[in-house]
C-alpha cells in the first residue's frame, strides 16, 4: 500500500465509496487532535496573547513540514491565487478568530458553531465547486448536526454568550467550509506536504503582524508555552498533512465531517481532566453523531455514481491506481 501522505501528487479516491481503513484512522486521528484543540487553545491563553499564539501555532506548524524529505513545490501559475486563498481561508482566518472567540463565548458554543463546518462545506460546494453529493450523505449530515446540538446543548448554558464572539466563529466556519473545496483538487495535484507546507508557511507571513503586535503583552510559562507547542507541531503541522490526504482521498464533505467529533472529544476530555458531569443528552447526541458519520461514510449505489472524466485517475482502496 502506497504512503497515503506522500508527496507525490495522488487523485482522489471516488467520493461515494465507502472508508477503507486507512480512511477511518486518518479520520479519527484528525478528531482527536482537532478536538484537543481548543483545550491547548485555552491553556496558552493563560499567559499569551490571542495573536502570538496564532502566530506561535501556525509558525510551528509550518516549521514541522519544512523539516520533512520531499522535493520543492513548483506551483503552476494557474493555481496560485488558490494556494494563497487557501491560507489565507483555512488558517490565517480562522485561526486569528477562534482565540479571539474564546474570550467571549465557551467552549461549549464555539463547538457547536464549528460543527457547521460541513453544512458550509456543502453548501459551497453546491454553489461553487459543482460537487455532487448523495442523498446518504446529506441524510448524515443532518442527523450528525442534531447530535452537535446535543451534545453542547447540556453546557452551552454555563457561560454567556455574546454575538461578537458567536459571529466570529461563524466567519471562520465559513472559511473552513471553502477552504476545504478548494483543497481537494490541489491536494490531489501537488500531494498532501508539499501543498500544506507551502499554505501554512504563507500563513505565516498573514499571522505575523497580529503575532508580534501582542508579544509586549504576553509571559512565558512552561503550562501555556508546552500547550502551544503541542498546538503547533501536532494540532497544526502533523493535522494539516493528515487532513490534507484525508480530502483527497474521500472528498471535501465527508471529510469535513471530523468537525461533529469535535464535542464528542472535548466532552471526553472534559470527563476526564476536569471531572464534568456527562448529561443524558449529550450521552444521545454522541450515538447521533456516530451514526451520522457512518451515514456520510456509505458508498453510494452504482446508479448514482457520477462518471469519471476521461483525464481523472483513481485509486482503489487497496492502492491501486488505475486510470479511467
Amino acid at each position: 500500500m502506497p504512503d497515503p501522505f506522500a508527496s507525490a501528487p495522488v487523485r482522489s479516491l471516488s467520493p461515494t465509496r465507502a472508508f477503507g481503513a486507512v480512511d477511518w484512522a486518518m479520520f479519527v486521528s484528525m478528531a482527536g487532535i482537532w478536538g484537543s484543540s481548543f483545550l491547548f487553545i485555552a491553556i496558552g491563553l493563560e499567559s499569551i496573547s490571542p495573536g502570538l499564539v496564532t502566530l506561535l501555532r501556525v509558525g510551528l506548524g509550518a516549521l514541522t513540514l519544512a523539516v520533512l524529505p520531499g522535493p520543492p513545490m513548483a506551483v503552476d501559475p494557474a493555481d496560485r491565487i488558490k494556494v494563497v486563498a487557501l491560507s489565507v481561508l483555512w488558517v490565517a482566518i480562522p485561526f486569528t478568530l477562534f482565540p479571539i472567540a474564546e474570550q467571549h463565548i465557551n467552549s461549549a458554543v464555539t463547538g457547536l458553531l464549528n460543527g457547521a463546518m460541513p453544512i458550509f462545506t456543502a453548501l459551497f460546494g453546491v454553489l461553487f465547486f459543482s460537487t455532487r453529493t448523495s442523498g446518504a450523505q446529506l441524510a448524515g449530515v443532518g442527523v450528525g448536526f442534531i447530535g452537535v446540538i446535543a451534545i453542547s446543548a447540556p453546557s452551552a448554558g454555563e457561560g454567556g454568550t455574546q454575538a461578537w464572539g458567536v459571529a466570529l466563529v461563524v466567519v471562520a466556519t465559513m472559511c473552513y467550509g471553502i477552504a476545504i473545496n478548494l483543497a481537494a483538487p490541489l491536494q490531489a495535484k501537488y500531494g498532501s506536504r508539499p501543498l500544506m507546507g507551502r499554505m501554512l508557511a504563507l500563513a505565516t507571513l498573514w499571522t505575523l503582524p497580529y503575532g508580534l503586535w501582542g508579544l509586549p503583552s504576553s509571559g512565558f510559562t512552561i503550562r501555556p508555552a508546552l500547550a502551544v507547542a503541542v498546538l503547533g507541531i501536532v494540532g497544526t503541522g502533523l493535522a494539516f498533512l493528515i487532513m490534507g490526504s484525508l480530502v483527497g482521498r474521500v472528498g471535501a464533505t465527508r471529510a469535513s465531517f471530523i468537525t461533529y467529533l469535535i464535542p464528542v472529544v472535548a466532552l471526553v476530555l472534559g470527563v476526564v481532566f476536569q471531572g464534568d458531569q456527562v448529561e443524558a443528552l449529550a450521552v444521545i447526541g454522541v450515538v447521533l453523531v456516530i451514526g451520522g458519520a457512518l451515514m456520510a461514510s456509505r458508498s453510494e449505489t452504482p446508479g448514482t455514481t457520477p462518471p469519471a472524466t476521461p483525464t481523472s485517475t483513481t485509486v482503489d482502496t487497496a492502492g491501486t491506481e488505475e486510470a479511467s
